[in-house]
């Protein structure tokens, strides 16, 4: 009986270690080349994720798409894959773009802990507090991104709210893709845009 019982304590501290306390919501990207699993992180980042979610539920990021790669042949700094709803390959480089949502505040990485690692999504942006759409997923270690780093000159660095759970080789495809010169992003366009079909919670 004693047994059992310390059995039964010693499962549930093993639980307990176990268990971060740390909330998480699933979103399942499926892309042209492939599906990519992300958990976002709303106890961390919550009004980043909040807004992701919102964009997820309304259905808008299916039709979107990755539009942008960089890696050392075209960047010195960062390897990262960006996409959304902007259409930078559209003629006239579709400068009339508008979100479909208002910008949120901007949630630091030194707010909220988490860091430009292997695998984040961030949020895109150009000045503090004008993120909306637009996001990137990050490949390797990309610590300039990071708040106080050298990628921005405001030194803000860029909002993490999640990371890929699944679905990796599926954002390296995307960032090797071949490229093409456009004004602004020399050699970052992909040549051929990589469609998102869809994005759901699971």
């Amino acid at each position: 009986m004693m047994r059992n019982v310390l059995l039964s304590m010693a499962a549930l501290v093993l639980a307990a270690c176990g268990d971060t306390g740390e909330t998480t919501a699933r979103v399942a990207m499926e892309t042209s080349e492939g599906v990519i699993v992300l958990a976002l992180y709303p106890d961390k980042a919550p009004v980043t994720v909040e807004n992701f979610l919102r964009y997820v539920d309304e259905g808008h990021y299916s039709g979107g798409h990755f539009y942008r790669t960089t890696r050392p042949d075209n960047d010195p700094m960062i390897v990262v894959i960006q996409g959304g709803l902007w259409a930078p390959y559209n003629e006239g480089g579709d400068e009339d773009f508008t979100a479909p949502l208002a910008p949120i505040a901007h949630e630091t990485t030194e707010v909220t802990g988490l860091t430009h690692e292997s695998g984040v999504i961030s949020m895109a942006r150009v000045e503090p507090g004008t993120a909306s759409s637009e996001f990137f997923i990050t490949i390797g270690d990309n610590h300039p991104l990071d708040f106080g780093g050298a990628r921005n000159p405001d030194g803000q660095g860029f909002a993490v709210f999640g990371k890929v759970i699944e679905g990796m080789d599926v954002v390296r495809t995307i960032n090797a893709a071949p490229t093409r010169d456009s004004e602004g992003f020399i050699g970052q366009l992909l040549a051929a845009p990589i469609a998102i079909l869809s994005v759901t919670r699971e």
